[in-house]
Protein backbone atom coordinates (compact mmCIF):
# COMPACT_ATOMS: atom_id res chain seq x y z
CA UNK A 1 0.00 0.00 0.00
CA UNK A 2 1.25 3.31 -1.01
CA UNK A 3 0.92 6.91 0.95
CA UNK A 4 1.31 10.16 -0.75
CA UNK A 5 2.40 12.81 1.85
CA UNK A 6 2.18 16.54 0.04
CA UNK A 7 4.02 19.25 1.76
CA UNK A 8 6.57 17.49 3.02
CA UNK A 9 9.00 19.45 4.66
CA UNK A 10 6.18 21.35 6.76
CA UNK A 11 5.75 21.20 9.78
CA UNK A 12 3.69 17.74 9.99
CA UNK A 13 5.33 16.38 6.94
CA UNK A 14 8.62 16.37 8.43
CA UNK A 15 6.78 14.63 11.96
CA UNK A 16 4.94 11.75 9.40
CA UNK A 17 8.68 11.08 8.12
CA UNK A 18 9.75 10.01 11.35
CA UNK A 19 6.80 7.61 12.21
CA UNK A 20 7.93 5.38 8.34
CA UNK A 21 10.09 3.49 10.72
CA UNK A 22 6.79 2.27 12.58
CA UNK A 23 4.73 1.90 9.85
CA UNK A 24 6.65 -0.85 7.44
CA UNK A 25 3.82 -2.29 5.85
CA UNK A 26 3.47 1.13 3.60
CA UNK A 27 5.54 2.50 0.88
CA UNK A 28 6.15 6.26 1.38
CA UNK A 29 5.83 8.65 -1.25
CA UNK A 30 7.10 12.25 -0.11
CA UNK A 31 6.59 15.31 -1.97
CA UNK A 32 7.66 18.88 -1.19
CA UNK A 33 7.02 21.92 -3.59
CA UNK A 34 9.43 21.40 -5.78
CA UNK A 35 8.07 18.11 -7.38
CA UNK A 36 4.21 18.64 -6.47
CA UNK A 37 3.20 22.11 -6.19
CA UNK A 38 -0.35 22.54 -5.14
CA UNK A 39 -0.77 25.69 -6.97
CA UNK A 40 -0.28 23.55 -10.34
CA UNK A 41 -3.13 21.24 -11.13
CA UNK A 42 -1.42 19.82 -14.08
CA UNK A 43 1.64 18.72 -12.08
CA UNK A 44 -0.84 17.45 -9.35
CA UNK A 45 -2.21 15.20 -12.17
CA UNK A 46 1.34 14.45 -13.73
CA UNK A 47 2.63 13.20 -10.52
CA UNK A 48 -0.62 11.15 -9.04
CA UNK A 49 -0.41 9.81 -12.33
CA UNK A 50 2.89 8.07 -11.69
CA UNK A 51 2.60 6.77 -8.18
CA UNK A 52 -0.64 6.18 -8.20
CA UNK A 53 -0.73 6.37 -4.18
CA UNK A 54 -3.97 4.10 -2.40
CA UNK A 55 -3.73 6.92 0.23
CA UNK A 56 -3.22 10.67 0.03
CA UNK A 57 -2.72 12.86 3.22
CA UNK A 58 -2.36 16.66 2.23
CA UNK A 59 -0.21 18.55 4.30
CA UNK A 60 0.55 20.81 2.30
CA UNK A 61 -1.06 24.05 2.34
CA UNK A 62 -0.60 28.30 1.12
CA UNK A 63 -0.27 28.91 5.27
CA UNK A 64 0.83 32.78 5.53
CA UNK A 65 -2.34 34.06 6.79
CA UNK A 66 -1.48 37.42 6.39
CA UNK A 67 0.26 37.52 3.20
CA UNK A 68 -2.20 36.02 2.12
CA UNK A 69 -4.75 39.05 2.31
CA UNK A 70 -2.60 39.94 -0.89
CA UNK A 71 -2.25 36.52 -2.97
CA UNK A 72 -5.92 35.89 -2.67
CA UNK A 73 -5.23 34.48 -6.12
CA UNK A 74 -2.16 31.79 -5.06
CA UNK A 75 -3.93 31.42 -1.56
CA UNK A 76 -7.40 30.00 -4.17
CA UNK A 77 -5.10 27.45 -6.12
CA UNK A 78 -3.41 25.88 -3.30
CA UNK A 79 -5.57 25.39 -0.91
CA UNK A 80 -9.06 25.32 -2.76
CA UNK A 81 -8.00 24.30 -6.47
CA UNK A 82 -5.66 21.93 -5.49
CA UNK A 83 -7.44 20.19 -3.01
CA UNK A 84 -10.33 19.60 -5.73
CA UNK A 85 -8.09 18.42 -8.11
CA UNK A 86 -6.69 15.78 -5.40
CA UNK A 87 -10.06 15.13 -4.63
CA UNK A 88 -11.14 14.35 -8.32
CA UNK A 89 -8.47 11.84 -8.88
CA UNK A 90 -8.98 10.32 -5.45
CA UNK A 91 -12.67 9.54 -6.49
CA UNK A 92 -11.77 8.50 -9.77
CA UNK A 93 -8.98 5.78 -9.10
CA UNK A 94 -10.95 4.76 -5.31
CA UNK A 95 -8.07 5.95 -3.45
CA UNK A 96 -7.91 7.61 0.29
CA UNK A 97 -7.53 11.29 1.39
CA UNK A 98 -6.46 13.01 4.54
CA UNK A 99 -6.88 16.39 4.11
CA UNK A 100 -5.74 19.00 6.96
CA UNK A 101 -8.06 22.28 7.56
CA UNK A 102 -8.28 24.69 10.53
CA UNK A 103 -9.47 26.31 12.94
CA UNK A 104 -9.69 29.50 10.76
CA UNK A 105 -12.82 28.64 9.14
CA UNK A 106 -14.97 30.21 12.01
CA UNK A 107 -15.53 33.38 13.13
CA UNK A 108 -14.15 33.31 16.77
CA UNK A 109 -17.56 34.93 18.21
CA UNK A 110 -18.33 31.11 19.46
CA UNK A 111 -17.70 30.93 23.27
CA UNK A 112 -18.48 27.25 23.62
CA UNK A 113 -16.05 24.74 21.79
CA UNK A 114 -16.73 24.12 17.77
CA UNK A 115 -18.29 21.28 16.59
CA UNK A 116 -17.62 19.61 12.98
CA UNK A 117 -21.38 21.04 12.95
CA UNK A 118 -20.60 24.94 13.87
CA UNK A 119 -21.28 27.61 11.15
CA UNK A 120 -18.47 28.58 9.48
CA UNK A 121 -17.57 32.04 8.51
CA UNK A 122 -13.45 33.19 8.17
CA UNK A 123 -12.80 36.24 8.70
CA UNK A 124 -9.23 36.06 7.09
CA UNK A 125 -8.67 35.34 3.04
CA UNK A 126 -6.46 32.52 4.67
CA UNK A 127 -9.24 30.77 6.47
CA UNK A 128 -11.51 31.56 3.32
CA UNK A 129 -9.96 29.52 1.01
CA UNK A 130 -9.38 26.46 3.17
CA UNK A 131 -13.05 26.79 4.03
CA UNK A 132 -13.71 26.87 -0.17
CA UNK A 133 -11.26 23.89 -0.13
CA UNK A 134 -13.09 21.89 2.26
CA UNK A 135 -16.32 22.39 0.11
CA UNK A 136 -14.83 21.39 -2.71
CA UNK A 137 -13.66 17.97 -1.33
CA UNK A 138 -16.98 17.38 -0.17
CA UNK A 139 -18.81 18.11 -3.18
CA UNK A 140 -15.95 15.76 -5.22
CA UNK A 141 -14.81 12.88 -3.27
CA UNK A 142 -17.54 13.09 0.13
CA UNK A 143 -15.55 9.75 1.44
CA UNK A 144 -12.48 11.92 2.53
CA UNK A 145 -11.42 12.21 6.19
CA UNK A 146 -10.93 16.30 6.40
CA UNK A 147 -8.99 17.11 9.68
CA UNK A 148 -9.40 20.94 11.20
CA UNK A 149 -6.68 21.43 13.39
CA UNK A 150 -5.10 24.15 15.42
CA UNK A 151 -1.99 26.41 16.49
CA UNK A 152 0.10 23.55 15.15
CA UNK A 153 3.90 23.63 16.26
CA UNK A 154 6.87 21.22 15.74
CA UNK A 155 10.39 20.58 16.84
CA UNK A 156 10.56 21.42 12.66
CA UNK A 157 9.79 24.63 10.98
CA UNK A 158 8.74 27.96 11.96
CA UNK A 159 6.59 28.01 14.97
CA UNK A 160 5.29 30.33 17.91
CA UNK A 161 6.64 27.37 20.65
CA UNK A 162 10.37 28.17 18.92
CA UNK A 163 9.60 31.89 18.27
CA UNK A 164 9.13 32.39 21.79
CA UNK A 165 11.98 30.36 23.22
CA UNK A 166 14.47 32.19 20.68
CA UNK A 167 12.71 35.78 22.15
CA UNK A 168 12.97 35.28 25.56
CA UNK A 169 16.38 34.05 25.40
CA UNK A 170 16.75 37.29 23.28
CA UNK A 171 14.66 40.03 25.29
CA UNK A 172 13.66 41.16 28.70
CA UNK A 173 9.97 41.64 28.36
CA UNK A 174 7.61 39.87 25.93
CA UNK A 175 4.07 41.02 25.06
CA UNK A 176 2.37 38.40 23.89
CA UNK A 177 -1.55 38.49 23.21
CA UNK A 178 -4.06 37.42 25.93
CA UNK A 179 -7.66 37.49 24.00
CA UNK A 180 -7.26 34.95 21.43
CA UNK A 181 -8.40 31.51 23.12
CA UNK A 182 -8.37 27.68 21.47
CA UNK A 183 -5.48 24.80 22.37
CA UNK A 184 -2.43 24.41 20.78
CA UNK A 185 -1.69 21.15 18.50
CA UNK A 186 1.80 19.08 18.43
CA UNK A 187 2.19 18.06 15.15
CA UNK A 188 3.97 15.01 16.37
CA UNK A 189 0.49 14.20 17.81
CA UNK A 190 -1.13 14.83 14.83
CA UNK A 191 0.84 12.61 12.38
CA UNK A 192 0.45 9.90 14.77
CA UNK A 193 -3.48 10.61 14.64
CA UNK A 194 -3.35 10.59 10.92
CA UNK A 195 -1.40 6.97 10.63
CA UNK A 196 -3.80 5.84 13.25
CA UNK A 197 -6.45 6.48 11.03
CA UNK A 198 -4.94 4.90 7.97
CA UNK A 199 -4.00 2.00 9.46
CA UNK A 200 -7.34 1.04 11.74
CA UNK A 201 -9.39 -0.41 9.19
CA UNK A 202 -12.02 2.00 10.09
CA UNK A 203 -12.41 4.61 7.18
CA UNK A 204 -15.72 6.33 7.84
CA UNK A 205 -15.73 9.79 5.59
CA UNK A 206 -15.63 13.67 6.48
CA UNK A 207 -15.13 16.36 8.76
CA UNK A 208 -13.02 16.30 11.97
CA UNK A 209 -11.54 17.95 14.69
CA UNK A 210 -8.10 17.19 16.22
CA UNK A 211 -5.90 19.61 18.50
CA UNK A 212 -4.24 18.41 22.42
CA UNK A 213 -6.92 18.60 24.98
CA UNK A 214 -7.24 22.16 27.17
CA UNK A 215 -8.33 25.70 26.44
CA UNK A 216 -5.53 28.37 26.76
CA UNK A 217 -4.94 31.62 25.28
CA UNK A 218 -0.95 32.66 23.41
CA UNK A 219 0.01 34.71 26.52
CA UNK A 220 -0.79 31.28 28.72
CA UNK A 221 1.24 29.36 26.00
CA UNK A 222 3.59 31.77 25.98
CA UNK A 223 3.54 31.66 30.16
CA UNK A 224 4.17 27.77 30.53
CA UNK A 225 7.11 28.31 27.74
CA UNK A 226 8.76 30.09 29.82
CA UNK A 227 8.18 28.12 33.33
CA UNK A 228 8.78 25.26 31.78
CA UNK A 229 12.23 26.24 30.40
CA UNK A 230 13.27 28.54 33.11
CA UNK A 231 14.10 31.48 31.11
CA UNK A 232 14.06 35.04 33.10
CA UNK A 233 12.19 37.11 30.35
CA UNK A 234 9.03 38.84 31.58
CA UNK A 235 5.90 38.07 29.68
CA UNK A 236 3.16 40.71 29.57
CA UNK A 237 -0.67 39.82 28.70
CA UNK A 238 -1.58 42.32 25.84
CA UNK A 239 -4.73 42.65 23.99
CA UNK A 240 -4.85 41.61 20.20
CA UNK A 241 -5.63 45.80 19.36
CA UNK A 242 -2.03 46.49 20.47
CA UNK A 243 -0.48 43.94 17.94
CA UNK A 244 -2.13 44.95 14.83
CA UNK A 245 -1.76 42.27 11.77
CA UNK A 246 -2.58 42.47 8.23
CA UNK A 247 -5.46 39.42 8.70
CA UNK A 248 -7.60 39.20 11.86
CA UNK A 249 -7.52 36.21 13.73
CA UNK A 250 -10.66 34.83 15.43
CA UNK A 251 -10.61 35.29 19.36
CA UNK A 252 -12.35 31.78 20.08
CA UNK A 253 -11.39 28.53 18.05
CA UNK A 254 -10.94 26.02 20.73
CA UNK A 255 -11.78 22.60 18.52
CA UNK A 256 -14.75 20.46 20.26
CA UNK A 257 -13.24 16.83 19.92
CA UNK A 258 -15.60 14.72 20.99
CA UNK A 259 -16.32 13.01 16.88
CA UNK A 260 -12.71 12.02 16.30
CA UNK A 261 -12.61 10.17 19.91
CA UNK A 262 -15.42 8.81 19.18
CA UNK A 263 -14.91 7.40 15.49
CA UNK A 264 -11.65 6.50 15.43
CA UNK A 265 -10.67 5.80 19.53
CA UNK A 266 -8.07 8.13 19.91
CA UNK A 267 -6.92 9.37 22.85
CA UNK A 268 -6.19 13.10 22.66
CA UNK A 269 -2.61 14.26 24.99
CA UNK A 270 -2.91 17.00 26.84
CA UNK A 271 -1.55 20.10 25.57
CA UNK A 272 0.96 20.74 28.29
CA UNK A 273 1.93 17.20 28.53
CA UNK A 274 2.33 17.58 24.65
CA UNK A 275 4.64 21.05 24.92
CA UNK A 276 7.18 19.30 27.52
CA UNK A 277 7.68 16.22 25.17
CA UNK A 278 8.47 18.54 22.00
CA UNK A 279 10.85 21.00 24.25
CA UNK A 280 12.56 18.19 25.41
CA UNK A 281 13.17 17.17 21.82
CA UNK A 282 14.05 20.96 21.04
Amino acid sequence: MKILVTGSTGQLGSELKDLVVHYPQYNFVFMDREKMSLDDAERILTVLNAEHPDFIINAGAYTAVDKAESERELADRVNHQGVRVLGEWCQEYDAHLVHLSTDYVFDGTSSIPLTEEAESAPINIYGATKRQGEKALMSVHPDAVIIRTSWVYSTYGNNFVKTMSRLMQEREILGVVSDQIGTPTYAADLAQVIMQIISSNIWKGGLYHYSNEGEISWYDFASKIKEIKGFGCDVNAIESSAFPTSAKRPAYSLLDKSKIKKEYHIIVPHWEDSLKRMLAKL
